[in-house]
Parts: C-alpha cells; sequence; structure tokens
C-alpha cells in the first residue's frame, strides 16, 4: 500500500507540472505610461498607472487598472513694437481614471491581439500642488467629494511575451459621461505573468 501512495504522489508530481504549464498565465501585473488626449480642450497629458488581471475562463481575463495624468505646462507669448514676453503656465489639470472589466485574447502564441471594454470612472482635478505620492493619496481619498464621472473605455491592442515578461500595448477610446466625450487613450508598459 506504502509503494502505491509513494508511486501516486510520484505521478502526481510528475504531472503537476506539466498540467500548470499548458495551464500557465493565472495573474497578470503591470505598469504602464499614459497618454491622455482630452477632446474638450485639446489637452495631452500624460501619466502612469497600474493594472492587475486574473484568467476567468480561457482566454477571458477580468482586470482593474488606475492612472494618474499630471498636470501639463504651456507657452504663452506676447508681443508689442519693441519686445516679444513667453511665459510658461501650468494647467493644473490632473486626471485620475480607474476602470475594470474584461479582455478577451484572440490569441494563444507570444504575440496575442486582443480586445477590452471597461466601466469606471474619470476625475477631473484642478489643483496648484506638486506631483509627489502624498497629492496622489489625496486625490484617490477625495475621490467622493470632487467631481467624478462614470466613463466606458473601449479598445485593442497587442500583448507579446518572452517567457514571463512582456510588454504591452492599448490604443481606445474613453469616453466620459458629461455630455458624452470621446477622448484617444494610449498605454504602454511591461507587463509580468504568474
Amino acid at each position: 500500500m506504502k509503494r502505491v501512495a509513494l508511486l501516486l504522489v510520484f505521478i502526481a508530481g510528475w504531472a503537476a507540472p506539466g498540467a500548470f504549464a499548458q495551464d500557465s498565465e493565472h495573474v497578470q501585473v503591470g505598469v504602464f505610461a499614459d497618454y491622455f488626449r482630452l477632446s474638450q480642450t485639446n489637452t495631452n497629458l500624460f501619466g502612469v498607472g497600474g493594472r492587475a488581471s486574473f484568467r476567468a475562463y480561457k482566454r477571458v481575463k477580468f482586470e482593474a487598472e488606475m492612472a494618474y495624468d499630471f498636470d501639463r505646462a504651456f507657452t504663452e507669448g506676447f508681443t508689442d513694437d519693441t519686445t516679444g514676453t513667453v511665459t510658461i503656465q501650468r494647467t493644473d489639470l490632473r486626471v485620475l481614471h480607474g476602470l475594470f472589466g474584461p479582455r478577451i485574447n484572440l490569441g494563444s502564441h507570444a504575440l496575442q491581439p486582443f480586445v477590452t471594454a471597461k466601466g469606471g470612472f474619470i476625475n477631473f482635478r484642478l489643483d496648484h500642488a506638486p506631483a509627489t505620492f502624498g497629492t496622489f493619496t489625496s486625490t484617490v481619498s477625495d475621490l467622493r467629494n470632487n467631481n467624478v464621472m462614470g466613463t466606458f473605455y473601449a479598445g485593442g491592442g497587442l500583448e507579446g511575451h518572452a517567457g514571463p515578461i512582456g510588454l504591452r500595448l492599448d490604443i481606445g477610446d474613453e469616453m466620459y459621461f458629461n455630455n458624452t466625450h470621446h477622448n484617444l487613450r494610449v498605454t504602454f508598459g511591461p507587463v509580468i505573468r504568474f
């Protein structure tokens, strides 16, 4: 009986890595650089974000992400007959995005196209404080007190992997519901699969 039990433990130990290799990706985490084109004011905003996803069914994953776009500087020029003056101003506009929804992989190889549809929130904030971790945490903690709108993001992209590490590019339309504004959003960054 002991020999049979040892044999079963040996077979299970030998077969388990093979079964896990066939189904190796359960969780994925990543960070990204974020580009957001605010259509209402034609402002280009740049920021950083992070995302995490877990596999729900074969090619379907559910993922959550959050991004923080920093304020942007712009120049103003004034001229008169004798001199010209250029000043640099900050917009003080910062954007916090939070999205959750399904992602469907369209391939199963090292290079995978995908489509996604997510819902969430967007928070526009006018703040002249410097961009620090403390500013970010106060932005998140003040979400209920400020201008938060619902969003819908529809997009797609391409993800490539070499082992557990890969790169991901997302392109899509993030619509926020205040007279429905369509905004281009692009993210790019590394991902790790577990």
